[in-house]
């Protein structure tokens, strides 16, 4: 639809969804804190579910967190339905998926933006009043921003504010004070086993990160039982002391990547947090797209690509390549550290 968004929302009230996905999550904050920058009198609610929600709590731009405990089935949706009775004058529907467009058609707005037809699956372009024109494939972060530019706000400065927040430093130089060296982290594990990479490589790369370039390995992620048995393979394999913060809350994985030195991660969360907290992060892409979901617009000369063929010019459509993480080896990664080491390091990234 091309109907012309009349101007209320900007003195009116905006709701958010975009409820799971903290990678995606992290994307978002450009978003709102571009609206909060171009409209400062807006009120932004944000439905959420508990985990990206414990991320973005007290941040600036965000006005209200609303949770969705997707735990309690179609309650959850009541839930949603009897806290936000009141309408709003804009709904940005950036999630496409059924849960997410059931949110949406239970809100109240005489304005709900989405997605394209093409692009709006499980039928979202139903519970859309209008649409963003179609667009060839390009970044996430880019494709988000394809809202505000309906809107006439301008993205620029790509803002995030992750932190982090000043009740959290004391934490972070506790950890700092933890080591002897500067810490690099590393990103193991992923909710897509298509994008892991094997234990062995990761507990050679330690090794090489702590012998040759004098940087103390620590592993992030959750506790999940599979992380759990990829960090006990990484242990038992490697001969460098290999710190270990699994399980560490959303917020403190913010000031763990903020005090490293490096970041090396899989193409997950972590790899768009560290883009947002400007550290420099090495992006191992064999099965994702790089030029869709790898960093955006920094350290892209970090990146190991083995998604494409050697002079491949892939387009930025959402594609997997299962199996090719295998072809990222430890000297690949460990050429890119030396990358980071020449052109990060020498200016204090």
């Amino acid at each position: 639809m091309s109907a012309t968004i009349p101007d209320s929302w900007k003195t009116g009230r905006i709701a958010i969804v975009m409820m799971s996905a903290i990678g995606d999550t992290v994307h978002v904050l450009p978003v709102i804190s571009a609206l909060k920058r171009h409209a400062p009198r807006t009120h932004i609610t944000w439905i959420l579910q508990p985990g990206p929600a414990s991320l973005v709590r007290g941040h600036g731009a965000v006005d209200e967190i609303v949770l969705f405990e997707k735990a309690k089935g179609w309650r959850a949706y009541a839930a949603i339905r009897d806290q936000l009775r009141a309408p709003f004058d804009l709904v940005l529907a950036l999630q496409v998926y059924a849960k997410a467009g059931l949110v949406t058609a239970l809100l109240r707005s005489p304005v709900k933006l989405g997605f394209d037809r093409a692009r709006a699956r499980d039928l979202n372009w139903l519970v859309t009043t209008h649409r963003i024109p179609p667009h060839a494939p390009q970044h996430v972060q880019d494709q988000y921003f394809e809202f505000l530019r309906h809107l006439g706000v301008d993205p620029e400065p790509v803002v995030w504010n992750l932190g982090p927040w000043p009740d959290e430093l004391e934490a972070q130089r506790a950890f700092v004070a933890s080591l002897d060296r500067p810490a690099v982290s590393l990103v193991i594990g992923s909710a897509d086993r298509r994008r892991e990479w094997p234990a062995e490589r990761w507990a050679l790369l330690a090794d090489a990160l702590w012998e040759q370039f004098d940087l103390q390995p620590v592993l992030v992620g959750s506790r999940s039982a599979r992380e759990l048995e990829i960090e006990a393979a990484i242990r038992a394999a490697a001969r460098s002391p290999v710190r270990s913060t699994l399980g560490a809350s959303l917020r403190e994985l913010v000031g763990i990547i903020h005090a490293s030195a490096l970041v090396i991660s899989l193409d997950t969360a972590p790899l768009h947090m560290a883009v947002a907290l400007d550290r420099p992060v090495i992006a191992l892409h064999g099965t994702t797209n790089p030029k869709r979901t790898g960093p955006y617009r920094k350290f892209r000369d970090l990146i190991v690509d083995r998604y494409g063929d050697p002079g491949e010019d892939y387009p930025a459509k959402l594609e997997y390549r299962p199996g090719r993480m295998e072809r990222i080896t430890v000297e690949d990664v460990i050429g890119k550290v030396e990358v980071w080491k020449e052109r990060y390091q020498r200016r204090g990234g």
